[in-house]
């Protein structure tokens, strides 16, 4: 299979190249040429599969002949091992028909070590197999950092430097980065918000000079194909666990950068039945301002209690916009030039296709903070604030109460003790027994102006040899 880019104008690459590759010359982001598609029969063969059986028939036709399925397989199996929950992405009930798809059953508590698990492991097997050392560099919200640190930890071809908001992030965000010691791990908190942060990792992939020859950048943020991949197979868990294809199945999705319900899309493409797709946004309104008013603009960022979402450039938007420009490369290309002036607007035709999947909602803070404590004084089940804004966006918005609706549950409530507190809690939520001693693990990360000199600086010295 082979990997175009969004712009057009970029050649097109290989399964292995395009990990390695991230953003694309052209400044685009790589997709598969063609889709793989499967049958309402095929689909419904694999219900009762085990999650990493599930995973191996999702994946292999995007990686075609490049790995050996029983390599890939064994990735696949370590990725997971490390994941608390035997059934890896459980399924909690707390309504009619509304179900809690729980992601954070991982290492770091979050839905991207999902992605994180098995793209450090498929690293690690490439780079040893080409004999070759890379820098990874990305940006993290909060939780992408941490994920990316621990699949990442052990690979012995890559150092890893990770971006995050200073003083943006929660404390426990913070610490499952920071406490990572390892001589191939560098944290930078940067003076300023997450976009100021992807923004420089954008940059310095457009011009590599920076770096020691025979070195180059690896992407870790969901810009990087493997991500979005192997997010798609956890759609399929929760459609095949409830019914699916016989039924359709409905889901909502906490988003910022829009890679996680891009996978959702991308699972309805190749024959997951989809009736709704759910964008959930906190104040940081961008997607929903866009599929609800076609107001695609910028706005001032705000903190929020779910930081995981105070992003106002959704890289991952660029992917679906292609689609619903027919992949034409010219006009996104376009539209991506209009936006980075402030704003874009779609055709009317783009607009009405993205509505007959998608809808919208949006929560602020207080709202968010209401629906943690009515779940939890209803079902005593209690939610993180990203996962609160998820269902309440798929209540406001369901299209029928016959479907089920699935909520994507993208973090521990564990990791934001501030909102838990707010909703009424009098105590921090329990960290998981791996974790308990986080607080008293020794931290080490660097402060750096808002400035891409001083940024390119730091990671050159302390590139390892």
């Amino acid at each position: 299979m082979k990997y175009i880019s969004t712009r057009g104008e970029a050649p097109s690459l290989s399964f292995e190249d395009v990990v390695l590759t991230g953003l694309a010359s052209d400044g685009g982001l790589y997709v598969p040429e063609t889709l793989p598609k499967f049958s309402k029969e095929e689909i419904a063969s694999w219900a009762g599969l085990e999650y990493r059986e599930l995973a191996l028939k999702i994946m292999t036709p995007f990686v075609a002949n490049e790995i050996p399925e029983a390599d890939l397989k064994n990735l696949i199996d370590k990725s997971y091992d490390s994941f608390r929950h035997e059934a890896i992405a459980p399924l909690v009930q707390t309504g009619h028909n509304e179900w809690i798809l729980e992601l954070f059953q991982g290492p770091t508590l979050a839905f991207k070590d999902f992605a994180l698990q098995f793209l450090g492991h498929l690293l690690d097997y490439v780079l040893k197999k080409r004999d070759q050392k890379v820098v990874i560099m990305g940006a993290t919200s909060g939780d992408t950092g941490s994920a990316a640190i621990e699949g990442c930890r052990d690979c012995e071809n890559v150092d890893i430097f990770i971006l995050h908001p200073y003083q943006r992030v929660s404390e426990v965000q913070r610490r499952q980065m920071t406490t990572v010691i390892e001589k191939n791990v560098h944290n930078i908190a940067l003076e300023g918000n997450f976009d100021d942060c992807q923004n420089m990792v954008k940059a310095s992939f457009a011009d590599q000079s920076f770096l020691p020859e025979g070195r180059q950048l690896v992407a870790v943020n969901s810009i990087n194909w493997a991500r979005i991949m192997a997010q798609i197979v956890y759609y399929f868990y929760a459609g095949l666990a409830l019914g699916a294809p016989h039924r359709a199945i409905s889901f909502s999705v906490p988003t910022g950068n829009f890679g996680d319900i891009f996978a959702g899309y991308l699972a309805n493409q190749m024959g997951l039945p989809i009736e709704q797709l759910v964008i959930a946004t906190n104040s940081n309104d961008i997607l929903h301002r866009c599929i609800s008013d076609n107001d695609h603009s910028k706005k001032p960022l705000i903190h929020s209690l779910s930081p995981s979402m105070d992003i106002m450039v959704s890289s991952n938007f660029e992917r679906m916009l292609f689609d619903l420009y027919g992949r034409d490369g010219a006009q996104i290309k376009k539209l991506m030039e209009d936006f980075k002036s402030g704003s874009m607007v779609l055709s009317d035709e783009a607009l009405e296709k993205a509505r007959e999947l998608f809808s919208s909602y949006r929560l602020d803070d207080n709202e968010t903070i209401d629906v943690i404590r009515e779940v939890f004084e209803k079902t005593e089940y209690l939610l993180d604030p990203h996962t609160a804004i998820g269902v309440q966006a798929a209540r406001e918005t369901r299209r029928s109460s016959e479907t089920p609706m699935v909520c994507l549950s993208t973090a521990h409530p564990a990791k934001f003790p501030e909102a838990v507190k707010q909703a009424g809690q009098t105590e921090d939520p329990a960290l998981p027994h791996h974790m308990s001693d986080l607080f008293e693990r020794e931290e080490a990360y660097e402060v750096i102006a808002n400035d891409m000199e001083k940024v390119h600086g730091f990671i050159k010295s302390n590139i390892n040899a």
